[in-house]
């Protein structure tokens, strides 16, 4: 049987100016393609959450194990990791790509604000291997002032339940 989301855009793009949060997405992975780390980590609010599923249709984070589940300080000592010049495991450094397409927005769930979902692709390339990850991103953003912050970032990697060799860099 065919599982089909029931989740609907909450307007058609036509309808909404997609621009402003396409622009925050980018400049997003520019962030963390650059290895900006603490200002990607600027972008969360302080009761932010980093979710990457370990299933396909997790419905959870916490009725099964997941491949990360940050709260705002397990994402300030990631960060405080990618940060250190003798982190092992990014010796030397990875280099990265990402691409992030096909917004639309949604209600938001679990608090204010609202939910962009998107696809990526992420390209990492390290010690003459490269690796390609593939997905959707659903971003809470919650709008301060004249900026947007996330309150949730859940990362669903096409593959989340391969065999996935060391996840240093993130999503």
């Amino acid at each position: 049987m065919l599982n089909i989301p029931t989740r609907k855009p909450l307007l058609p793009s036509a309808a909404v100016d997609l621009r402003p949060y396409e622009a925050f997405l980018i400049y997003e992975a520019r962030l963390l393609d650059e290895g900006y780390f603490d200002d990607w980590l600027a972008l969360f609010t302080p009761d932010a959450r980093y979710w990457v599923p370990s299933e396909p249709n997790q419905p959870d984070p916490f009725e099964t194990v997941s491949l990360m589940y940050d709260d705002r300080r397990l994402l300030e000592t990631r960060v405080r990791r990618l940060s250190d010049p003798r982190i092992y495991s990014q010796e030397p450094r990875s280099r990265t790509s990402r691409t992030v397409v096909n917004l639309s927005l949604e209600p938001a769930t679990g608090g204010p604000g609202v939910t962009v979902r998107s696809k990526f692709v992420l390209v990492e390339y390290r010690r003459e291997e490269q690796r390609l990850f593939a997905g959707s991103y659903t971003h809470r953003l919650i709008g301060e002032g004249d900026a947007m912050r996330i309150a949730m970032k859940k990362v669903e990697l096409v593959n989340c339940d391969a065999p996935l060799d060391g996840l240093v860099v993130p999503f």
